[in-house]
């Protein structure tokens, strides 16, 4: 961030992008060289041209910075008090993203539709982790309501972003674990759905991605050792319990 602020905050934003996009590749990089853990992206066709909205399972501190190579233009929906970090903050501020204070709902849902308003019209994507938080792999779904807003207000696809990235590096954890990070962009979830609808459908495509993935690694000597929330998971899938439940999960 220092040897490149010259650059960042002169440049203009698009072209100011190279600089965080730049420092996410190396990240991936040295996590591919220092520890082993690769990555593969799977359906990046599906992406659309022009805005939409990118929503991602949310497991790790990867998947804040991991797709950020391949989004053109993204703004990202984040809490306010990252805005108050030295350097970090006004990094932030210069790529336009939509600051949000978590405390107050009414404001915040206002200001993500200001935010979010401006981007599908500057042609922008839209990140947003529909859990809202980190959830451990397997665990129980918590989808929040504010993607379904942002469905029902902007007219645009939203593409779902299945991954297991928790596996190799869990929340609140530093330990990383060897091994290629599975990410798949699944078929967007195109507008005119009902909220409810769009939101069963979301988390349908989600976790049932997320299951397959599970089940994958599960018999895998080579895969990192499975979280309690991961092993539960496993044993319900092959135990034939029916995804009917998290498809309703909210």
């Amino acid at each position: 961030m220092i040897v490149f602020t010259p650059f960042f905050f002169l440049a203009p934003r698009k072209m100011a992008w190279f600089v965080p996009k730049f420092w996410a590749k190396t990240h991936l990089w040295l996590m591919k060289i220092v520890v082993g853990t690769d990555h593969v992206v799977i359906g990046r066709e599906n992406l659309p041209d022009g805005p939409y909205i990118i929503a991602p399972k949310h497991q790790s501190a990867w998947d804040t910075f991991a797709f950020l190579p391949w989004l053109p233009d993204p703004t990202l929906i984040l809490k306010r008090e990252l805005m108050w970090i030295p350097l970090f903050g006004w990094y932030v501020k210069k790529m336009d993203m939509i600051a949000i204070d978590r405390g107050n709902r009414s404001q915040a849902i206002a200001s993500v539709n200001r935010g979010a308003a401006r981007a599908v019209a500057q042609g922008r994507q839209i990140l947003i982790y529909p859990e809202g938080t980190r959830r451990p792999p397997g665990a129980e779904p918590s989808y929040k309501k504010g993607v379904v807003n942002l469905y029902e207000k902007l007219d645009v696809p939203v593409v779902p972003i299945a991954h297991n990235a928790g596996l190799y590096w869990r929340r609140r954890s530093f330990m990383r674990y060897p091994g290629t990070i599975k990410v798949e962009v699944l078929e967007p979830i195109q507008p005119g759905l009902s909220g409810k609808d769009f939101q069963q459908a979301l988390i349908a495509a989600t976790e049932g991605a997320c299951d397959r993935q599970l089940l994958d690694l599960a018999d895998d000597p080579s895969a990192p050792p499975l979280p309690e929330s991961a092993r539960k998971r496993v044993e319900e899938l092959r135990a034939g319990s029916s995804g009917d439940v998290r498809a309703s999960a909210s």
